[in-house]
C-alpha cells in the first residue's frame, strides 16, 4: 500500500473525512493536492502534510464549476506531471427536514455538489489518466445512498447516484487500468454533524449495530486501500464503513 511518487487529489480536504484521507495518503508517501471551497482550512491541512516530507498543493476550488476544475487539473499536471489518484469527498447534507418542507433550491444545492461535483471532477482528470493508462478514483458516498434516511431525501438520493456513477464509470475505463470504487460511511464524527438535526443523528446512530459513530481515520484507511495498487483487481465496488449497518 505504498504510495510514494503518486499524486493524489482530495476534494473537501479542509476538514473531517477529507482531511483524514489527505493525511493518510500523505503518511504513506503520496504527494497531495488539497481542494476545498475554503482556502484557510486547506492551508492548515497543508502545513500538517508538509511535516510528513511530501509535496502538497492547496487550491481553493468550487467543484460545481467545470472550467475551474479543468484549470485545476492543468495546474496539477504542470506541477507534478501526473495525476494518479482522485478522491471525491466534497459534499453537504443539506437541510434535515421532511420532503414536504424542501424547496427546489434545497434539492439543486445538494445535487450540484454531491453528485454533479463528482461527475465534473472525474471528467477533469480522466483524460490524463487514460493517456497514462493508470488511475485510481475513490468516491465518498454514504450508507444513506443504500438505505435512504428520512429528512435527508436529497442527500440520500445524491449518494445513491454516486454509487451508481461509480459502478457505471468503472466499467467504461477497465481497458485503461483505471479502478473506480466508492466507500459508504455511516455516521462519522465530523463537523458535518453539527449542521444536522439531533433527532436525525440519533436515528442514524440507532441503526448501527456497533453502537457508535465512526472516525475519519477509519474511512481513510479503506480509501487508502482502494487508492493503492493492492486493490488492483477491485473496481466498481462500494465498501461500507458503517459499523455493520448496511443491509446489502
Amino acid at each position: 500500500m505504498d504510495l510514494k511518487e503518486k499524486v493524489a487529489i482530495v476534494t473537501g480536504a479542509g476538514q473531517g473525512i477529507g482531511r483524514g484521507i489527505a493525511l493518510r495518503l500523505a503518511e504513506f508517501g503520496a504527494n497531495v493536492v488539497l481542494l476545498d471551497i475554503r482556502q484557510d482550512t486547506i492551508d492548515e491541512v497543508a502545513e500538517e502534510i508538509r511535516s510528513k516530507g511530501v509535496e502538497v498543493l492547496s487550491l481553493q476550488v468550487d467543484v460545481t464549476r467545470s472550467e475551474r476544475l479543468r484549470h485545476m487539473a492543468r495546474l496539477v499536471m504542470a506541477e507534478f506531471g501526473q495525476i494518479d489518484i482522485l478522491v471525491n469527498n466534497a459534499g453537504i447534507t443539506g437541510r434535515t427536514v421532511p420532503m414536504v418542507e424542501l424547496n427546489e433550491q434545497d434539492w439543486d444545492q445538494v445535487m450540484n455538489l454531491n453528485l454533479k461535483g463528482v461527475f465534473l471532477c472525474c471528467q477533469a482528470v480522466l483524460g490524463y489518466m487514460i493517456e497514462r493508462r493508470y488511475g485510481k478514483i475513490v468516491n465518498v458516498a454514504s450508507i444513506a445512498g443504500k438505505e435512504g434516511n428520512p429528512t435527508l431525501v436529497p442527500y440520500s438520493v445524491s449518494k445513491a447516484g454516486v454509487i451508481c456513477l461509480t459502478k457505471a464509470l468503472a466499467k467504461e475505463v477497465t481497458d485503461y487500468q483505471i479502478n473506480v470504487n466508492c466507500v459508504s460511511p455511516a455516521v462519522i464524527q465530523t463537523p458535518i454533524l453539527e449542521g444536522m438535526a439531533s433527532s436525525t443523528v440519533d436515528y442514524m446512530i440507532s441503526k448501527i449495530p456497533m453502537g457508535r459513530v465512526g472516525k475519519p481515520e477509519e474511512v481513510a484507511a479503506v480509501v487508502h486501500f482502494l487508492a493503492s495498487d493492492d486493490a488492483g483487481f477491485v473496481t466498481g465496488q462500494c465498501y461500507d464503513v458503517s459499523g455493520g449497518r448496511a443491509t446489502y
